[in-house]
This record gives structure tokens, sequence and C-alpha cells, in this order.
């Protein structure tokens, strides 16, 4: 490897997983790399060192090593693991700050798979490399949880990792080769991700039922300069497309597909959290949004997940895709709420906003003759959108379905206006 080793941190516990951490170690050095091991042991014997030992670790958590072993001592060892994943996630942040940190691995079962990828997940940005070798990796129940919105990549160990045997030693092996080809990868082209870019960066989120419109907008921002990065806004997506523009990655966004918001407030299937529609706002970026999806609930599979999201389904008007998905129609005072907490959130913004509305349907679902056409109740939402925004805040609203042509033209048009009033133009 020569100039282009990199440092690759080993997150584990020397006290349990001595062996199978040291055996790794050992493959990561023999291709050429720098293994650093951070060591999260709360034992009071340790028979061996790491190169981040557990006090550094405690310590960068406003704690001592004895504090948090005397919590491990009293059955608090949540807390304890708590605060070591605290240290690690600090001492982590500053290693890659002063460019220690070229990629990062971990090993073990279900609490060093929640350990590992918390720290991962918390501590290094999207592009670096993160590897979970897990022995969980299986579990429905936590797979997506170990994940969230991040870039980790994980290897299914299926055997528990629990001392040294020939698969065990095939699995770190192959491990070693997975975190070391990706570390590669990023140090001979380091500037795919990070490196200023010659095009600016935009974010547009899209689904399924916005098809033809974002298809369309994508092709003209293309046409006019941009690099767009489009986002499939099923919750996960979206949500990893605001920590993105958290931390840098876009000069811009058109929010096509909103609807992460109401999904949270009503308990959807592409729930996007809390924090969405507040990123590019907080960052002052210029942004256009359209109310596409705030006219459906996701609450598939039919009926069993409808009845919980919305009881009252026979009442309403439905949308049954396949098996998996229900789209079940939002009702005027939900739509209500949802204006209310959109403008919350935009009123907040410190770069130029403006949310454009077609009035023939928010989605191919909600065309005229479509399943979830209701103009009506629509214009609740646009009235009392209008009332609650910021007189600043321009709400432009087009006579159109949002997968015609001209919609997705006048999209573009709104979007190069608050690029220019970003820019000072």
């Amino acid at each position: 490897m020569g100039e282009s080793m990199g440092n690759i941190v080993i997150i584990g516990t020397l006290d349990t997983k001595g062996a199978e951490i040291l055996y790794l170690k050992k493959i990561i050095d023999e291709r050429g790399h720098r293994a650093l091991l951070m060591d999260l042991s709360m034992g009071r014997e340790l028979k061996m060192k790491g190169d981040i030992e557990p006090d550094e670790i405690a310590k960068a958590a406003g704690v001592s090593m004895e504090e948090v072993r005397a919590l491990a001592d009293k059955g608090e060892r949540l807390k304890a693991s708590e605060l070591m994943m605290k240290g690690a996630i600090e001492k982590l942040k500053q290693m890659y700050r002063e460019g220690k940190v070229d990629g990062v691995v971990s090993l073990g079962g279900h609490t060093a798979t929640v350990t590992g990828t918390t720290i991962m997940k918390e501590a290094l940005p999207f592009g670096v490399p993160k590897l979970m070798i897990s022995s969980t990796a299986g579990m429905p129940a936590y797979a997506a949880k170990y994940i969230g919105t991040n870039d980790i990549t994980i290897l299914h160990s299926v055997l528990d990792i629990a001392g040294l045997n020939d698969f065990i030693k095939n699995v770190l092996e192959r491990g070693a080769g997975m975190i070391c080809g990706a570390v590669e990868v990023l140090k001979t082209k380091p500037d795919v991700i990070m490196a200023p870019k010659e095009r600016p960066m935009i974010a547009v989120t899209e689904f399924g039922f916005s098809e033809k419109c974002a298809t369309r907008v994508k092709e003209q921002l293309k046409e006019k300069g941009f690099e767009v990065i489009a986002f499939h806004a099923q919750g996960i997506g979206d949500r990893a497309m605001e920590e993105l523009i958290a931390q840098g990655f876009f000069e811009g966004v058109v929010d096509i597909v909103p609807a992460g918001v109401s999904e949270h407030l009503f308990k959807g299937n592409r729930d996007a959290g809390p924090n969405r529609l507040e990123a590019a706002g907080a960052r002052g970026l210029p942004q256009v949004i359209t109310p596409c999806g705030f006219e459906m609930i996701s609450c598939g599979p039919f009926p069993e997940r409808t009845k919980q999201i919305v009881p009252d389904y026979e009442k309403r008007k439905m949308a049954l895709i396949d098996p998996l998905r229900a789209q079940a129609r939002t009702t005027a005072d939900e739509l209500r709420k949802v204006a209310e907490v959109v403008a919350e959130k935009l009123n907040k913004a410190k770069g130029p906003v403006k949310f454009v509305i077609p009035m023939n349907g928010w989605s191919s679902l909600s065309r005229p003759g479509g399943p979830l056409y209701e103009p009506e109740t629509d214009k609740v939402f646009v009235e009392e959108l209008k009332k609650r925004l910021r007189p600043d805040i321009e709400v432009r609203t087009v006579n159109a379905n949002l997968n015609d042509p001209e919609f997705a033209d006048e999209v573009v048009r709104a979007f190069e206006e608050v690029w220019r009033m970003a820019k000072g133009g």
C-alpha cells in the first residue's frame, strides 16, 4: 500500500473478544494498513492493551473509568455502556477531524452490534467505510435499527463470534478484506464524495406516485448545470437526505415529496422522523417544496396495519397498491395539522423558500378520476398554509396535476428564482 496505507479503527472489547480482535488486526496489518484498537472493555483486569484504552474513552465522556465500572457493578450496565459509547463517539470524532481515521470495523453479537453501529452512525459522515461483523445481523427486529440511515456494511457471521475456529477465521478474513478494500477506494479516490464539485449539488425527493414530475425536474436541473442527487421518500431515504444536508453535502433542495412530515404525524409507514423539512432551512439553502404525498397516509399491509393507523379506513377513500401497500386519503382536519407543522418548520428557514402547489391533485393517485382525488380537501391545506407562512415565503398555485409537464416546469422556474435569491442575484 505504501503511502496510501489507511488507519482502520477496530471497535471492540478486548476483555471478552480479545482473540478475535487481535486476529482481525493481524489480517488488516498484513494487508498494509494500520489497525488501531479502540477498547471499550469494562473489566478491571485487562490482559492486553488497545491503542485507545478504556480510561481514555471514559475521560472523553466526562467521567472516570472507575465511575463506569461502579455503575456496572450496581447492575446499571446500560448506563455504563451508554457512557462508553458517548466517549467512543467523541474520541472517534476527534480522530476523524485530525485525519487519523480512514475506516472503522466492529464485531460481535447483539450488544456489540448495537454499540458498534451506534458509534459509527454518530461519529462518522457518509463516505467513510464502516463495517459491522455481526452474528445477529439476520434478526428482523433489529437489522434496520443497526443501519438506520447510514452507509454501514454488515457482514453476517452466522456463527456466534465466540473464540477462534476455522469458520470464524474465514469470516474475519473476509471482513478484513472488505474494510481494507473500502479504505483503499477512499484513499485512491478521496475526491469522489468530499472534494468541491464543479456543478452545485441539489437534493431531490421522489417516490413512485411523483415519477413523471421528478424525472422532468431532474432532467431540467441537469441541463441547467446542477448535479442532482435523488432520494426515495420512503422514510429512510428522506431522513438520510436531511442528515446529508446537515453535513454540508448539498447547496439546494427540490423537495417534491415532503410527506415524511405527515407520515410522522400520523404514524404512517413512511415516517421520516421529527426533524424532516428542517436541515435545509437551518443551513440557509434555497428550497422549493410541493405537497406531494400529504394527501395520503401509507398504511399497508391491508387491512391489518391499515386498521392500526386509520381505524376509520372504511369511511375513507383508499388506494390499494399491492398486498403490502395501502394509501388512505387524509382528511381536512389532518391537512390543517400538516399545514401548521410545515409552516412552523419553514418559517424558521434562513434561506429563500417557495411552495409550489398543483391544484389538480398532488400525485398520480390524486389526479382527476384517481382514487384519492379530493380537490376541496386539498384547498383546506392551501388556505391554512398561506395563513401561517411568513409573508416572504411565496405559495404559488398551478392549474395542473403534479405529474403534468407544466407543473414540473414551474417547479424548476421556482428553484431558479430561489437559487438566484440565495446567491444575491
